[in-house]
């Protein structure tokens, strides 16, 4: 029986998942990592973290399935976007991962942003407004404030590609995970040469280009060691995690929008065509799914508000769900599950590192508004909840506006294995959502694109048919629909409200003198 995995290397952890030649999920093993966070605008990881989770997961799926390592013929990886790894000329790490999440480079983002027109940088890259989570500022910030990174290093990887290079020896990359870069040119899928000009950097010191879903080259001696695998098992580049996700829930044309809440909150609609929002406010990516695109509103603190909130306040939680061998975020959704909609008046905004889609203020943070004497744990966990489901709307009315619209949400992610939370979502957003089995939507669509990559299915369309299956549909209830119009409201005023106060603060968590 051949075997294919699945790796997704996201924000706080990786996943590895098993499936047979049929399709059907085996196992899954995860890892999470803890970013180093030294202040409240960085944001780093060993890149060597990731390698380390990638050869452990996929060991301990392999024996959680009870699988033969010798019959697995195809894996395929996919990762966040934007984190940048600096790679010496002896491919080693010459300094950490800057990830996604880090701020440090807001002065650098002003100064791309002054430096190219609001249209052409949208044109080009799909990207609507430069903040500083793209690669491109923080390697104009590694020019200015660390010259010894920048000139010494001889490639710079996302993380994507670094894995692809540890398990190849290949420095290749694609355009789904590069398109948010800031680098590449998501038309005519090739680097973006004005952006390249503007940071003295030129295209040897990149990857070399190929195509999401594609083989790019077999296991090396040493990851076939490492990995207890045969060297013959063929590697696929999967993509961003967006669009494999979107690909592992089906998501592979037109009519579907998918979401996920993980680390962040996304949303994935897939389109045909990069120019379909004249307003130029909907982020477009490069889909996993060749020849497409996706709309892909993101917004940094999804699920990762709830962890917080877990890491801070839930220390009852985390230890009774050790002795009943449950999960923390199980019991906090369960004592969220004790307030009404709408938390008795208490509204969070939970831009803990920023927003993104569709304000794009990388000054804002994260509030509580409007709690009592009356309020208690339980309301903050639900208001963090219901504020994760209204950017949820907010984004889905976004891609209203640019055209993709559908009658119900595809929702994946480690949110969706909570009930109450897909109920709430349904209710603020009065759409349907249904959720997958298997929420661990990226490695799906990552072990879907490698089995059409080695023709264990003829295409996308067929594996889908046989890989996606839903689990339950949530209906929106009517009764919760006046409650949650008027906390919606309250959520957009509250923001705009304190848009100046964030405004006049600086970078989110920083302070008024952050970075001078």
């Amino acid at each position: 029986m051949a075997l294919i995995l699945g790796i997704d290397a996201g924000t706080t952890s990786l996943k590895s998942g098993v499936f047979d030649d049929r399709g059907l999920q085996l196992a899954v093993s995860g890892e999470e990592y803890t970013l180093h966070t030294p202040d409240a605008l960085r944001a780093e990881l060993d890149p060597e973290t990731y390698w380390r989770a990638l050869r452990s997961t996929v060991t301990r799926a392999l024996e959680r399935a009870g699988a033969r390592p010798a019959d697995v013929t195809a894996l395929a990886v996919s990762s966040q976007g934007e984190t940048v790894i600096p790679i010496g000329r002896d491919d080693s790490v010459i300094g950490p991962a800057l990830v996604w999440l880090d701020n440090r480079a807001g002065d650098e983002a002003l100064e791309l942003a002054r430096q190219f027109d609001p249209a052409t940088i949208y044109e080009a890259t799909g990207v609507p407004a430069i903040v500083p989570t793209w690669t491109a500022c923080k390697l104009l910030w590694w020019r200015r404030h660390a010259p010894e990174v920048f000139h010494g290093a001889a490639r710079f990887l996302l993380v994507e590609d670094f894995l692809l290079q540890r398990l190849t020896g290949r420095y290749v990359t694609e355009g789904g995970v590069q398109c948010t870069s800031l680098l590449y040119d998501i038309r005519h899928h090739r680097w973006w040469q004005p952006m390249l000009d503007y940071l003295e950097l030129t295209p040897d010191r990149l990857p070399e280009l190929s195509a999401p879903g594609v083989v790019v080259g077999t296991l090396r001696a040493e990851a076939a060691a490492a990995l207890g695998l045969p060297r013959s098992v063929a590697v696929i580049a999967g993509g961003m995690d967006q669009g494999a996700g979107a690909v592992g829930v089906g998501n592979i044309g037109p009519g579907i929008i998918s979401e996920s809440t993980g680390g962040a909150l996304t949303l994935q609609a897939s389109v045909d065509r990069p120019d379909g929002d004249p307003s130029r406010q909907t982020p477009v990516y490069v889909h996993s799914a060749p020849g497409r695109y996706l709309y892909c509103p993101v917004c940094p603190t999804g699920g990762m508000a709830l962890t917080w909130f877990r890491d801070q306040f839930g220390e009852v939680e985390v230890e009774r769900a050790r002795r009943e061998g449950r999960s923390a975020y199980e019991l906090l959704t369960e004592l969220a599950a004790t307030v009404p909609p709408g938390a008795e008046g208490l509204t969070m905004l939970p831009h803990l590192m920023g927003a993104f889609s569709p304000e794009y203020d990388p000054n804002a943070r994260g509030v509580f508004f409007g709690f009592t004497l009356r309020h208690r744990k339980a309301h903050f966990a639900r208001a963090i909840l219901e504020a994760v489901a209204f950017m949820l709307r907010r984004n889905l009315e976004l891609l209203a506006t640019a055209g993709a619209s559908a009658a119900e949400i595809h929702s994946h992610g480690g949110g969706a294995r909570s009930r109450l939370w897909s109920q709430i979502k349904a209710d603020v957003c009065t759409l349907p959502v249904v959720t997958m089995e298997g929420e661990d939507a990226a490695i799906r669509g990552d072990a879907i694109l490698a089995g059409v990559a080695t023709g264990l299915f003829a295409d996308l369309a067929e594996a889908c048919r046989a890989m996606v299956v839903a689990r339950e549909r949530f209906e929106p209830d009517p009764a919760a629909r006046e409650t949650y119009d008027v906390a919606y409201a309250r959520y957009l005023e509250l923001f705009e409200a304190l848009r100046p106060m964030f405004a006049a603060i600086g970078p989110a968590g920083a302070g008024p003198q952050a970075g001078h």
